[in-house]
């Protein structure tokens, strides 16, 4: 037996090397049912979004294709079958007085939604890890500018300043407006958290080390803190998405929002409070994607912040 068979023979099979924070994170993810479960859903609105266009090909009807042969006219329009239409011809029914096809309204309104739900993160978490590092790592007159303009901004009720800004804002491209005004009153709440935090890693062990060794400043922003902050900015992006659905649905809701012929869910939802009585699925479907969707970001944001709990721990 040579020495190396021997060496390899009395210290075993090597080790298992440990698993790395994203593993750990994503098999307690897959070890939890309630995680599974919402990304499973969300799969499903994101599926329906991305194909859209493909859904009403296949179906036949567009998202704005009147189909007066599905509606009793004399009834004032109310939807022919049981529960609000629902056939083979629309699998979710139809709008009552036009007989729109609602499958093809909600898979658009998931276009639209989760666009400006996650532009608005996008621009959000932008705005707020910039400034919110800003302030934290150079503090001095940076840190006091950036912090009036976010106690300026969060002093305000945001929803009753929003319906105010877009209600006298001209028409325009509507998403965008939306998404811009979103992102305005969204991102003090992050970039406090940021903040806080650059304040607390510039002060440790391994920044004072780097800088000590001359590492520029951008060096020490994005190779010692901004790392660090992944974990947190992962977590708080994931809960932002459904408060911006939310948000998003609330204003169309109001007529602030996206406004017709583009479909959207709170949009729908305002359209069938008239219709309660007499068609109650027209409300429940469109209500109840919007209810599971913001629920599923919503959990699946709180499972995603155990799990990085968690993996630190360990």
């Amino acid at each position: 037996m040579t020495v190396a068979a021997h060496s390899q023979q009395v210290a075993g099979p090597p080790a298992t090397p440990p698993a790395t924070s994203g593993r750990r994170v994503a098999g307690a993810l897959l070890h939890d049912r309630a995680a599974v479960l919402s990304s499973a859903f969300l799969a499903l609105i994101v599926l329906m979004a991305i194909c859209a266009p493909l859904i009403s090909l296949i179906t036949g009807h567009g998202p704005n294709d009147f189909d007066t042969a599905a509606v009793n006219t004399d009834l004032g329009g109310v939807p022919h079958g049981p529960l609000g239409g629902i056939s083979a011809d629309h699998p979710l029914g139809v709008e009552p007085q036009n007989g729109r096809d609602i499958l093809a309204r909600i898979a658009y309104g998931a276009r639209v939604s989760l666009l400006i739900a996650l532009a608005a993160t996008a621009l959000t978490t932008l705005l707020g890890v910039v400034l919110g590092m800003l302030a934290g790592f150079f503090q001095g007159w940076a840190d006091q500018v950036i912090c009036r303009v976010m106690d300026f901004l969060m002093a305000f009720p945001a929803l009753i300043f929003m319906i105010a800004i877009l209600s006298s804002l001209p028409q325009g491209n509507r998403p965008v407006l939306l998404i811009v005004v979103i992102s305005v009153f969204g991102w003090p709440y992050l970039a406090r958290v940021v903040r806080g935090q650059t304040m607390t890693l510039a002060n440790r062990e391994f920044v004072e080390a780097a800088r000590a060794s001359g590492a520029s400043t951008g060096a020490l922003v994005f190779k010692e803190i901004l790392p660090n902050l992944r974990s947190s900015l992962i977590v708080m992006t994931t809960l932002a998405v459904p408060g911006y659905v939310g948000t998003e649905a609330g204003l169309s809701f109001l007529g602030v929002g996206v406004t017709p012929p583009t479909p959207s869910w709170g949009q729908m939802i305002a359209s069938s409070v008239g219709w309660y009585a007499v068609d109650p699925m027209y409300f429940a479907i469109p209500g109840t994607f919007l209810f599971l969707t913001v629920l599923s970001l919503t959990v699946l944001g709180d499972r995603l912040r155990a799990a990085f709990d968690s993996g630190e721990a360990a």
